[in-house]
């Protein structure tokens, strides 16, 4: 998928032009290349994978399957953060972004967890208030982009989710943070697995359910506000994954967040490639085709669950 993405634009490339574009900075193709389509592949394999992964520890830690960053209001959070960030302060970049970004979506998990009960929060209440909070954040995103239009002109793409943007300094500035979150929840997904036991026999297992927790939300934290600070909310990602996922490897973190780790950046190049080729002259960001993917597979999870429990 990364060569395909590498080929695959208003200018078709060949895998060997892609190569020469990659090496040999006298390719015809080593501009469209390094510095249009290589920061853009690299940019989707690092929000992919922290999408996809924030998506299955939130499943796992809240039990819920139709846990997302996106549906439980996480990246709405950070989208406001940067929306005000941008509209008020006059911050202009990715580097400035992703720590309003941060910020946000850690405000907003905390305020989901309180508003969802708490230690006695249950997958239903954490939907709803998941869902409470997105829509009053996304609303205020709107009105603060429409009643700036210079907001509105320099977030227009952004608030959609577009990979279009990408250059090799935001690849950069966005690394540390998905680095160090992918460490906290590979790290976590031993305890998370006896955390799935029940919290008496976590402990019994030797895990501590409140450390667990806490590291689990600094993990969707960190990956959750890098990937939106540096691409905008993208949506069904982290809901999408895991479930294909799960198919398998089975419920075993261990492996399945490795695995959400290598599948969710190949669907989101694979849909931002299809962005591309759909949209010709032009293209269709990718945060409306994960949409398009996603809603029809929103719906089916949906009324499986309803089934189930008929």
């Amino acid at each position: 998928m990364c060569a395909v993405s590498l080929a695959v634009g208003a200018r078709q490339l060949g895998l060997a032009d892609v190569w020469a574009g990659l090496w040999d900075p006298a390719s015809p193709a080593h501009a469209v290349v390094q510095q249009m389509r290589l920061p853009r592949t690299l940019l989707g394999l690092l929000a992919g994978a922290a999408l996809g992964v924030a998506g299955a520890i939130m499943q796992a830690v809240t039990r819920n399957p139709l846990a997302d960053p996106g549906l439980l209001g996480i990246n709405a959070g950070a989208s406001a953060a940067v929306a005000s960030s941008a509209a008020f302060l006059g911050v202009a970049t990715v580097g400035g972004y992703v720590w309003f970004a941060l910020a946000g979506a850690a405000a907003v998990t905390a305020l989901v967890y309180a508003v969802g009960g708490g230690r006695g929060a249950t997958p239903a209440r954490l939907a709803l208030a998941g869902a409470a909070l997105n829509a009053a954040l996304y609303s205020y995103v709107s009105a603060v982009m429409l009643l700036d239009a210079a907001s509105l002109e320099k977030m227009r793409f952004w608030t959609v989710g577009s990979l279009a943007s990408a250059d090799l300094a935001t690849v950069t500035r966005v690394l540390p943070f998905v680095a160090v979150g992918l460490v906290i929840a590979l790290a976590a997904a031993r305890p998370l697995n006896a955390l799935a036991l029940g919290d008496d026999q976590a402990r019994a297992l030797g895990a501590n359910p409140a450390v667990v927790r806490a590291a689990v939300i600094v993990a969707v934290t960190l990956l959750c506000g890098a990937a939106t600070a540096a691409c905008g909310p993208l949506v069904f990602v982290g809901l999408l994954v895991p479930h294909l996922v799960h198919a398998l490897t089975g419920p075993d973190l261990r492996w399945l967040l490795p695995a959400c780790a290598l599948l969710a950046p190949v669907l989101l190049l694979g849909a931002d490639v299809a962005g591309r080729v759909l949209g010709r002259p032009g293209e269709l960001q990718v945060g409306i085709m994960t949409a398009v993917l996603g809603g029809p597979l929103f719906l089916h999870l949906v009324t499986r669950t309803r089934a189930v429990r008929a």
